[in-house]
């Protein structure tokens, strides 16, 4: 089942469930007759558990057309639209790597001795090397969960930003509270998966990463998490973890990948953030960029409103504009 969060024009938004081949969206709370507190929002339906799921996906299968509305009638929101919790993790690691010589090649390449340069700046433990603790455990930082956003929303970028840039994710919702989960039962702890856009204002993040505390403003300002367009939950897939991920700007392909190159998997991440203490249902963990997912290992920069599409197999589309302000 593909769950949405969207709006009509009038009232609150409303928890649907997307039908007729993902070109209708049914309203859960019409389709149990009118009094559904599960169904109040995604949050209450991930808080209710397994027995209103199961309720959304039986009301999902019999569609009850005074229910149902196109798709085109409706606006779809961030599905989650305030998660409890937030974090990006590296758990594609060929990105970092990929990024990390990008960057010391640009700065190299200003240097009288380009290659000595750059062979200084990669080797083993220098500032442009991957830390071998990312291959070892689940790294991450926090995210902003006033600071999330949904399909067609315009990204409004930070006046004090040049260099605009797009990050080609996925996530995973937790479902239900757990402490020490082990990596072989993690994913029954998994209520879905969605597209994450990290949106990240490059120049900002290289200033503030030089005082050695993260990306900070570079990846924390308004509407910098997108995600969206749904959650997919995970009967939608016989396996997650073979989807092909690409992202296109103004109709063009920049990147291509899957979600089977992770280094560490969702189950681990889980496994990881349970660890002395206990998962909430409805924290959100992002994936990391899958390795060609953004414009800085391309050479690419995104140009005031320019059209950006994230899209995952299975799960759909991503679509947004980014503008300056002016």
């Amino acid at each position: 089942m593909k769950l949405v969060t969207y709006g009509t024009g009038e009232g609150a938004l409303r928890l649907g469930a997307l039908v007729d081949g993902g070109n209708a969206v049914l309203d859960l709370v019409k389709a149990a007759g009118g009094s559904a507190p599960a169904f109040s929002s995604m949050q209450a339906l991930i808080d209710a558990g397994s027995e209103a799921l199961g309720e959304a996906k039986r009301l999902a299968a019999s569609a009850p057309r005074d229910a149902v509305s196109p798709l085109s009638s409706v606006k779809l929101a961030a599905p989650l639209p305030r998660p409890v919790k937030a974090r990006d993790c590296s758990l594609f690691l060929e990105h970092m790597e990929a990024a990390m010589k990008k960057v010391a090649r640009q700065m190299a390449d200003a240097d009288p001795d380009p290659e000595a340069k750059y062979a200084e700046l990669t080797a083993p433990g220098a500032r442009f090397s991957l830390n071998p603790l990312f291959r070892k455990k689940v790294i991450y930082y926090n995210c902003d969960v006033l600071a999330f956003s949904g399909p067609e929303e315009e990204i409004v970028w930070p006046s004090d930003s040049e260099w605009m840039d797009y990050e080609l994710e996925w996530a995973c919702v937790v479902g239900k509270p757990g402490q020490d989960v082990g990596a072989a039962k993690a994913r029954d702890y998994i209520f879905g998966y969605t597209i994450f856009n990290d949106w990240s204002a490059r120049d900002t993040q290289f200033a503030v990463m030089e005082c050695n505390l993260g990306p900070g403003a570079g990846k924390d300002f308004a509407r910098s998490n997108g995600i969206g367009p749904c959650i997919a939950t995970p009967d939608e897939f016989d396996d997650p973890y073979k989807l092909t991920m690409t992202a296109r700007v103004n109709g063009e392909e920049w990147s291509r990948g899957t979600t089977g190159s992770m280094h560490h998997s969702f189950e681990d991440a889980i496994s990881a953030f349970s660890r002395d203490r206990t998962l909430v249902p409805g924290e959100l963990i992002g994936s990391g960029t899958v390795l060609s997912g953004c414009g800085l290992e391309l050479g690419r920069k995104l140009s005031d409103g320019d059209t950006v599409e994230l899209e995952i197999e299975g799960i759909g589309i991503l679509r947004n504009r980014v503008v300056r302000r002016h």
